[in-house]
């Protein structure tokens, strides 16, 4: 190794990193500064695909997104490197195959020619008892052609998982390369592109054809018995998953993945130990490690090292007696110590190990790897979480010195979306799907928006996961031509069997033409179904990943693809659709709902928070209704306290849950668990004059900050509420000022000075509007009996009756159903009491018949009910369809 280093010609060289370029090896010592620049922005993709950056060394200009600004590097194993030059060659091919054809991408028939036209890949099809020359024509006649040549063909999800099945061929027949009888055995292993369609129509088995690879190719290294047999049973070996390419790519975690190996070239306290929240990557930190040890982009110290994963749980799993699970993490912790310059142990969850395997009497797990963790004889790599952490680990303080905290945090948006296009290639090939950067990008927005609980990039993995199942599933489910004629071939061999068995002559041979002509229309329709499979890819939109988010969250897809412009403004004519009047308090909350919307307010406060002032029965609960199924696609979104429930000092405990030791400890708080399970919600608190006054301090931080604690120590976020707030503190001044027509301002002002003097100063300056609800008038009152009555006109137009309510009737209703103390709620049980009785019992005893129209009048102080003729019921039927 030279003494300085390749690049900076300053600092001594202390690693030699292996660069290839196409068919160009060159080989550079680095001094460890310019190794890690070389690791992050060289070595490996940087946010790219692995196979883009291969494919870029045969076109003219640089492939796929390479162009593109690079901004997060990527830890991976590059299997591309294993490739031997006939694979290159028949690669590059194929690419030229697919580029002169027009095609859009490089799929698995293009390979296949060019296997075909290649001396190796015609030895190997000999080998399958395969006749080159009719794969090659075969192939050709397959491939789909284009109007002109294309620049840049990308490769197909079926040639991805082509190349990845080729890699893993070559791993299990012990072969150090990737040659074009892999790539063969690869495609035929793919099982759904059109050259394993291909063939296996020519014959070809891939037991067959990978028992003849072998033969001719000798394995180039013995099986041999592994030094390690307890590891090897207790433990997963990442180093070598890294190797078979089976591990993900990382990406954007080069400062936590550094830090760790700095950590793990200390001469003391080398044990690093990951903390960060479910789902941020910890895992992909170590299989990151792993990925840099095979590309030999570690330091000399780690170089040749083995990452093992302990599964705590195997060695737990079956230990009846005591010292049973002692016995098995000895011999781990020996196998550990007696090759200790070789392997490096990666505990996930380590806080498990306190108390893991303690029964009365005997050590637990942490406590018999703490003396080997002090002398350094175990090199320790922990992730756990944070709370974890804190309870488990700091409280053993002899432990806790053992280990250095990497902290991670949640990666950003704008990273998260790049983790995500580092990982499409592998979700590209496991579910044979193309997914759009869309799709990317929309998982991680919806998911940050709408996935509360969980953390980035995990939830937005899911998310892309899931949607790219879902896709995939709608494709391999049969045609509905195929499942009728499959259907008709099992009702007419039923016939057949019951004609036979009859010995019916001529029933039999119509019978048989019949099977023949339904046996040729199931071959056409799976004919048909291959072809639009092969024809096409499908591909992960944005509007999959939305479909699969609305199924987790209950939010209907429309309510987040649907332009929100237009529905945020329109919002005061949809709530006016059903709360009737209150124009002023309908603008105001319209408003506030737009002001917070457009982000013109603090991002981690509710979307609002409301205080509804005003008599009983105006609207004040309906309006609030009425809110939650505009914003949140459903009426249930509507969460509802009685905050008269809350009036003692002891209650109050009760939104958040019981403190430690008391009953109820353990169920959580009404407030906390029903934000926690819906976050997407209106929150009401009903008549909330009633509640004790440590209500009001305890939702001074939601409020202001948007967050609440409950009594476990788990956060609650309320940035995704609407927060109402009712009561009826200065009804009386609001009646009067109406009866007056006293000035808005001047009934504003009266009513204010009665909150004042019953809400803390606080409480009140934290609410976004005060919004003052105003008696109603008769005009409004009409509208809301009318708005009734559509209620139970639809009741009866499902029974196919018509019901027509007189003006002379709807004033009737109003009159008697009207009550200024109590606002408009008596009006529904008046309707009830004059309407929905009488022609309950109309209706039992028949005086009322199907399909005919009734109306409702209101003559010499009493409600009458005649039935309309049949002739004129006919067309009020038509009428009533027409409008319901």
């Amino acid at each position: 190794m030279a003494n300085v280093c390749d690049l900076c010609h300053q600092r001594p060289a202390t690693t030699r990193v292996t660069r290839v370029m196409g068919n160009r090896r060159t080989t550079e010592s680095l001094c460890d500064i310019c190794s890690s620049q070389r690791s992050r922005f060289g070595r490996m993709g940087l946010g790219t695909s692995l196979f883009d950056q291969f494919f870029s060394d045969f076109g003219d200009e640089d492939f796929g997104g390479l162009t593109r600004s690079l901004q997060q590097p990527v830890e991976r194993y590059d299997i591309t490197e294993a490739f031997s030059d006939e694979t290159r060659r028949v690669l590059e091919a194929a690419f030229e195959a697919a580029r002169s054809a027009g095609a859009a991408s490089i799929d698995t028939e293009h390979l296949l020619v060019a296997l075909a036209k290649d001396p190796l890949g015609r030895t190997a099809l000999s080998r399958m008892k395969l006749d080159p020359a009719r794969v090659a024509e075969r192939a050709e006649s397959e491939m789909r052609r284009g109007k002109r040549p294309m620049e840049r063909p990308e490769l197909s999800p079926h040639a991805k998982r082509a190349l990845e099945l080729a890699y893993q061929e070559a791993y299990e027949l012990g072969h150090s390369y990737v040659g074009p009888e892999h790539v063969l055995l690869g495609l035929l292993h793919e099982g759904e592109g059109l050259a394993s369609e291909i063939l296996r129509e020519q014959g070809a088995q891939h037991g067959k054809a990978r028992a003849a690879v072998a033969e001719a190719l000798a394995p180039s290294a013995e099986a041999r018995r592994s030094p390690t047999p307890t590891l090897d049973e207790y433990c997963r070996d990442l180093t070598r998953l890294a190797s078979e390419g089976k591990l993900d790519p990382v990406v954007g975690r080069a400062n936590e993945i550094e830090t760790t190996l700095e950590i793990l070239s200390r001469r003391t306290k080398n044990n690093p130990v990951l903390i960060g929240e479910p789902g941020v990557g910890k895992t992909a930190i170590v299989e990151g490690i792993a990925q840099r040890i095979i590309s030999a982009a570690v330091p000399d110290t780690l170089r040749d090292k083995r990452v093992l994963q302990l599964d705590l749980s195997g060695l737990l799993a079956g230990s009846k007696y005591r010292g049973e699970f002692e016995e098995r993490l000895k011999k781990v912790m020996d196998e550990v110590k007696e090759h200790s310059d070789d392997i490096v142990l990666f505990i996930d969850e380590i806080h498990t190990i306190v108390g893991a395997g303690a029964a009365e009497g005997a050590m637990d797990a942490g406590n018999m790897l703490k003396p080997s963790l002090a002398r350094g004889e175990l090199h320790v790599i922990g992730a756990t979480t944070l709370d974890e952490y804190r309870k488990r680990i700091e409280k053993d303080a002899a432990l806790e010195r053992r280990f250095q905290p990497v902290v991670v945090p949640e990666p950003t948006a704008e990273q998260a979306i790049e983790i995500l296009r580092g990982l499409k290639d592998r979700y590209e090939s496991h579910h044979r799907v193309r997914i759009a950067d869309a799709a990317l990008v929309a998982a991680v927005e919806l998911s940050d928006r709408y996935v509360t609980g969980r953390f980035l990039p995990d939830k937005a993995i899911d998310l892309v996961d899931q949607a790219a199942a879902r896709v995939r599933l709608r494709l391999t489910l049969p045609p509905e031509r195929l499942v009728n004629a499959e259907h008709e071939v099992v009702k007419v061999k039923r016939s057949l069997d019951e004609a036979r068995g009859r010995k019916a002559g001529p029933r039999i041979q119509e019978l048989e033409s019949k099977l023949n002509a339904a046996e040729r229309e199931v071959q056409s329709a799976q004919k048909e179904r291959r072809t639009q499979k092969s024809s096409e890819t499908p591909e992960v939109r944005a509007e999959d990943v939305a479909e699969v988010l609305s199924r987790m969250t209950g939010i209907p897809v429309t309510q987040m693809t649907e332009d929100e412009r237009k529905k945020l403004l329109a919002l005061e004519s949809r709530l006016h659709e059903r709360v009737i009047g209150q124009d002023e308090a309908i603008r105001v909350l319209s408003q506030a709902i737009r002001r917070a919307r457009a982000g013109l307010k603090d991002e981690s406060r509710p979307i609002g928070s409301f205080l509804f002032l005003g008599p009983t029965g105006v609207g004040k609960t309906e309006l609030a209704k009425t809110l939650a199924e505009l914003l949140f696609g459903d009426e249930k979104a509507l969460v509802r306290f009685d905050m008269s429930e809350y009036m003692e000092k002891h209650t109050v405990s009760r939104l958040v849950g019981a403190p430690p030791g008391y009953i109820g400890y353990e169920e959580g708080g009404q407030l906390t668990e029903a934000v926690r399970r819906r976050p997407y919600s209106v929150l009401l608190f009903d008549e909330v004059e009633k509640a004790h006054p440590d209500v009001f301090h305890m939702l001074l931080q939601v409020l202001d900050d948007g967050r609440l604690t409950d009594a476990q120590g788990t956060v609650v976020n309320f940035k995704n509420t609407v927060i109402i707030g009712t009561s009826n503190l200065g009804s009386h001044l609001i009646q009067e000022s109406t009866a007056r027509k006293e000035p808005q301002e001047r009934m504003r002002e009266r009513v204010m000075g009665v909150l004042k003097g019953h809400f803390p100063p606080e409480f009140l300056n934290r609410i976004d509007e005060t919004v003052v609800f105003e008696p109603l008038n008769r005009a409004q009152l009409r509208a809301i009996v009318d708005l009734m009555l559509e209620k139970t006109r639809r009741l009866l137009h499902g029974q196919g009756i018509a019901l027509e309510v007189t003006p002379a009737a709807l004033e009737a209703l109003v009159d008697k159903g009207w009550d200024p103390t109590f606002g408009a709620r008596p009006l529904r049980r008046e309707i009830q009491r004059a309407i929905e009785a009488p022609l309950a019992e109309k209706l039992i005893s028949g005086d009322i018949h199907e399909n005919s129209r009734v109306r409702a009048d209101f003559k010499d102080g009493k409600f009458r009910f005649d039935e309309v003729e049949a002739a004129e019921a006919e067309g009020a039927q038509a009428e009533a369809s027409a409008v319901h």
